[in-house]
């Protein structure tokens, strides 16, 4: 973190922040002192975030959205002006990863029609809501979670990668319309087993892409895991064999990029575990 807190008093928008990153990082946003704009389809817990947070002395409102959907998004944002006057950060952190083979179409159709809705229109959507609100403030800050998956295509993740890869894109045509208005960071998670985005999942067996030769090893940990019979020195952060990486390092590099002066924009974001077994 740097020395001084830039977050104290910004004002930041959320989506998917009834779980995963989007929880994380709008608690700990709020916990510096950011005003916290908690978006998500999921109602109720939504609301469980966005009042733990009121109980622990910060500031956030919960507002219901379906980031597919244009006007809600752009609702989300006019609740943030009317509550707070403004937007300093719009992070478009709602995503869904149903990874499934192309020989799945059959079943995966809906799943990946959704992907798209939510992974690359959701992101647009977030940028067009927040775009003319600041380029009137004279600066703001987009964030857009991508994944490693948008590094290189693989089997398995076709429609998942593209969606990725099209965040990236949307990520750095911003960058280059908006410099001297708007920052825009990218970030790339790696596999986070604990954000719970697995569970879109069609075909367990599509994640080899991910894993490639290291399917096997991968496989076995994850065996040892479930049988109680791990090496500790696996899940110990401190360790050079840590494998699978808990969501909030991740989430602690989110806070690291929007919490710089206006002046420092961090561009992306990769974190790993350093004894993981992707490819990507």
């Amino acid at each position: 973190m740097p020395d001084a807190n830039h977050l104290e008093g910004k004002v930041v928008v959320v989506t998917g922040a009834a779980g995963g990153f989007g929880a994380l990082v709008s608690t700990k946003s709020a916990a510096l002192g950011a005003r916290v704009v908690c978006a998500d389809v999921e109602e109720q817990a939504l609301n469980r975030v966005a009042q733990g947070i009121r109980d622990n002395g910060g500031d956030a409102v919960a507002a219901v959205a379906d980031v597919t959907q244009l006007a809600q998004v752009q609702q989300v944002v006019q609740v943030a002006l009317e509550k707070y006057g403004g937007v300093d950060v719009m992070i478009n952190n709602a995503g869904t990863m149903p990874l499934a083979f192309y020989s799945d179409h059959a079943e995966a159709a809906s799943a990946w029609d959704r992907c798209i809705d939510i992974n690359f229109k959701g992101v647009l959507h977030g940028i067009m809501s927040v775009y003319d609100t600041m380029v009137k403030q004279g600066r703001g800050h987009v964030v857009n979670l991508s994944s490693i998956y948008s590094n290189f295509p693989v089997v398995g993740a076709g429609v998942y990668g593209a969606t990725k890869a099209a965040v990236n894109f949307l990520s750095e045509s911003l960058r280059v319309e908006a410099q001297g208005k708007i920052k825009v960071t990218v970030i790339r998670p790696t596999g986070v087993p604990g954000t719970g985005l697995s569970g879109g999942i069609v075909n367990t067996e599509a994640v080899v892409g991910i894993l490639g030769q290291n399917a096997a090893s991968f496989g076995q940990l994850v065996q040892a895991r479930e049988d109680g019979d791990l090496p500790a020195e696996y899940t110990d952060a401190a360790h050079i064999d840590y494998f699978a990486l808990d969501p909030e390092y991740l989430a602690e590099q989110i806070i690291y990029a929007i919490n710089q002066p206006w002046g420092v924009s961090i561009g992306d974001i990769t974190v790993r575990a350093s004894g993981e077994n992707y490819v990507l």
